[in-house]
């Protein structure tokens, strides 16, 4: 209920949301990203060769960031050319990001770019039948396949470097699925694995280096090396949901994919932190609003326009401003949960190879790390009221309307 106690008369805005829906959708149909390779052609895995090509594409547990030329045989070019059989989405939405597929007669739900990613070249592999067939098990089996793809990646480090008497191959495709299934069904060494990549790890002496996670929440498919993604790492260290909730803040999108904009230059740190913290409150905006984070891309001013449509449906005035108000009281509310249960500023950070461990391939990102420091300090800075150990104070709840019962005790 608005200030004043008064229900708005939702009739009213009817046309109004109907012109903006229109507009909305012509900028979508428009837009290189989400009219363009996105859903027409190659849904989410239209990301596998530009990430590659970028050297930020992790492969083998995060031992490298680039997966040539392998990478092309589980594109979505690829698939798109050999087993795709249809689009599919959200009911209503006009950007049908997601795939069907259809293997030696039979038809499934064809791997997005993440589980590409986890079950491909994390894995060493580059069989888009064996991806294919992993991500099928994953769903009849309630698996998340991020986490399933990286703890099994996690196991094939582990024992390649002789800390496990299992022998789990990175490249064996066959073997992959065969784990896939024993971690639903917790036989054997699935039963390990089912408890993830850091307790796996964490079980044979050797978390948290071979466990490329944050939170204990596995990675995602973007390497954060240096400068380049800066911005992406940091949102992963920062996650209020652990690192592999990768679109809560998807900093890809300016610094890699050029949406809003191309951050130039692509090496510095500079002014990552503000970009971060917006992009974080703009997601939680997005997310809260039952919206899909893809439509925000075209849109040059998703604040504004995120405002305007919520405004039409529910006859609340909301602008831009109030969009970042309302994204940053749930970011706020969701790092006191975060504390109240034990998180400090020592967990936001990312896994130590990423810190320590220079990239050994690629002539821009070759030799860098994720640089901590000083990003963290600028984006507790930047979220405005946080102390240096990245704790919101009593005053800055209190100015988002958060009440009392949520401060935590300093």
């Amino acid at each position: 209920m608005p200030p004043g106690g008064k229900r708005p008369d939702h009739r009213r805005d009817r046309d109004r949301f109907l012109a903006l829906k229109g507009e909305v959708a012509e900028k979508i149909r428009e837009n290189a990203i989400s009219g363009g390779g996105l859903p027409p052609r190659f849904g989410t895995a239209v990301l596998v060769n530009i990430v590659n090509e970028n050297y930020i594409l992790p492969t083998r547990n995060f031992q490298t960031a680039h997966f040539p030329p392998a990478a092309e045989n589980v594109s979505g070019e690829r698939m798109a050319g050999t087993i795709l059989s249809g689009k599919m989405g959200c009911q209503t939405c006009i950007i049908q990001c997601g795939r069907d597929v259809e293997i030696e007669g039979e038809r499934m739900a064809g791997p997005e770019y993440e589980t590409i990613w986890a079950f491909g070249p994390d894995c060493g592999i580059d069989d888009l039948a064996a991806v294919s067939e992993a991500n099928t098990l994953c769903n009849d089996l309630g698996l998340d396949t991020i986490s399933t793809g990286s703890t099994i990646a996690c196991a094939m480090e582990l024992s390649e470097k002789g800390y496990i008497d299992d022998e789990v191959r990175f490249g064996d495709a066959e073997q992959m699925v065969d784990l896939v299934r024993r971690i639903g069904h917790r036989d054997g060494i699935g039963d390990e694995l089912a408890e993830g990549s850091f307790r796996f790890a964490r079980r044979h002496g050797h978390p948290p280096e071979l466990s490329m996670s944050v939170k204990r929440q596995e990675l995602p498919a973007y390497d954060p090396p240096g400068g380049l993604q800066g911005g992406h790492g940091l949102a992963y260290a920062t996650s209020v949901r652990g690192g592999g909730d990768h679109v809560y803040g998807y900093m890809i999108a300016p610094e890699v994919l050029g949406s809003p904009e191309k951050l130039d230059p692509p090496y510095s740190n500079d002014g990552k932190a503000v970009w971060t913290k917006t992009f974080q409150d703009l997601t939680a905006f997005i997310d809260s609003s039952g919206s899909c984070l893809f439509t925000s891309f075209p849109l040059g001013g998703a604040a504004d326009y995120g405002g305007a449509m919520v405004s039409a449906v529910t006859g609340y005035e909301i602008d831009a401003g109030e969009v970042l108000r309302i994204g940053e009281r749930i970011w706020n509310m969701q790092k006191v949960f975060n504390l109240k249960a034990g998180c400090t500023r020592e967990d936001d950070t990312l896994p130590p190879r990423l810190l320590r461990e220079p990239l050994t391939e690629g002539a821009p990102p070759k030799g860098r790390v994720w640089e901590r420091e000083p990003l963290l300090d600028d984006y507790y800075r930047a979220r405005g009221g946080w102390d240096r150990e990245g704790r919101p104070t009593p005053e800055k709840l209190r100015e988002l309307g958060i009440g009392e019962e949520a401060v935590p005790v300093p």
